[in-house]
């Protein structure tokens, strides 16, 4: 597709800072690359430069992950920085290394909003998930100084095969911590979570049950407790959902080495991405083939490029279609219409039989030659 020019495409809006990919958690489900990439991280100016580029483009909302976005020690110049240029500022974080101090450290160089990860609703769970003995505890302590000190108080579940069973309870913790927003999320097959979606992907009546569920809390509570926000997998749609709203459309991530993508998971995918370090961030959002790939629609296959529905889905996730297919530009797999899409239909077949071809592997260094491994054989 021929380079975009400003007047063709909208502006950014979303930039989600990758501060690192460290982080004391090994979670199974992990979106991050499974080939642990730990160094040449951007320094403190070069993220105040992206902040600064990406604003003056028009992009609003700053949201600061990882990784653990609290393992960078200029975590607060880096927030108030974000707050003086104008930015809402969110901290998407595990809670692991926060405390009472630097919660108001945060507020103080300007936050907005904070959100805290949780694996389980029980202790034992929670820790076997997120691979740490002691995470169970410090989320705790920490969800409830957000709220102490003043903040809404957002969480984030990961549903999957392992906890969709505790559904229930985990909106009773939600209810108890007295949680303004819970993004009961379920998981989404990239990265470590695709190696493992035979532990995790849940059949289809355990979701049924579970959303079933979720709307049996929201009737009860009518808008007196926390938002409820069930997120559906699209392995059990036969439509794909508009990934990202439309690639290069809307979000721009940034890694920590400074690759620009169009979304966190497309670092996968064999396209030369540019480099906030040698390229300015105007010259990648409107210019760069990586972001240009797939805008519009002159890239597709069929049978998206007759589709009646491509301008409502955009041929589904580029990067499922890569991980499953090993072809980007073939439609997203869930679609029925696919030609692949028997991937996703044997998946759910595995789910109903309980099948699990490979071991569980939770991220961490060990396990990411034995991940990477497995991508090279396929």
């Amino acid at each position: 597709m021929p380079d975009s020019a400003p007047g063709e495409v909208s502006n950014p809006l979303w930039l989600l800072a990758e501060l690192t990919y460290r982080c004391p958690l090994q979670c199974a489900y992990c979106a991050n690359p499974v080939a642990l990439r730990y160094n040449d991280e951007l320094d403190t100016d070069d993220w105040l430069s992206v902040f600064e580029q990406s604003r003056a483009l028009g992009a609003a909302q700053l949201g600061f992950s990882g990784g653990e976005p609290l393992l960078r020690q200029d975590l607060e110049i880096l927030i108030r920085s974000g707050r003086e240029l104008g930015y809402y500022t969110n901290l998407i974080t595990s809670g692991i290394g926060l405390s009472e101090a630097r919660i108001a450290a945060f507020r103080e160089a300007g936050l907005d909003h904070i959100q805290v990860s949780f694996q389980a609703s029980d202790e034992e769970l929670n820790n076997r998930i997120a691979g740490s003995r002691k995470a169970f505890a410090q989320k705790l302590a920490m969800a409830q100084e957000v709220k102490a000190q003043g903040y809404p108080m957002v969480l984030n579940f990961v549903i999957h095969r392992q906890n969709i069973e505790q559904i229930d309870r985990i909106i009773e913790l939600s209810m108890e911590l007295q949680a303004d927003y819970v993004e009961l999320a379920t998981a989404q097959y990239y990265g470590w979570a695709l190696l493992n979606r035979d532990h995790l992907l849940p059949t289809r009546a355990q979701l049924e049950r579970a959303e079933a569920v979720t709307n049996d809390y929201r009737a009860r509570l009518n808008g007196s407790g926390p938002k409820l926000i069930f997120v559906t997998p699209d392995y059990y749609e036969e439509r794909p959902k508009g990934c990202m709203n439309g690639w290069g459309n809307l979000f721009l991530t940034i890694t920590p080495d400074g690759t620009a993508l169009p979304c966190h998971s497309a670092r996968e995918l064999p396209i030369d991405f540019p480099n906030v370090r040698q390229t300015r961030v105007e010259e990648i959002w409107y210019r760069s083939n990586g972001f240009n790939h797939f805008r519009g629609y002159e890239w597709m296959k069929e049978p998206c490029r007759s589709c009646s529905e491509k301008e409502k889905d955009f041929g589904g996730c580029r990067c499922q279609a890569f991980a499953m297919t090993g072809d980007a530009a073939n439609a997203d797999p869930v679609c029925s219409k696919s030609p692949h899409h028997h991937l996703i239909t044997d998946a759910r077949e595995r789910a109903e039989q309980g099948m699990q071809q490979q071991p569980l592997l939770l991220r961490n260094h060990h396990n990411s030659a034995e991940a990477e491994r497995l991508i090279a054989k396929g």
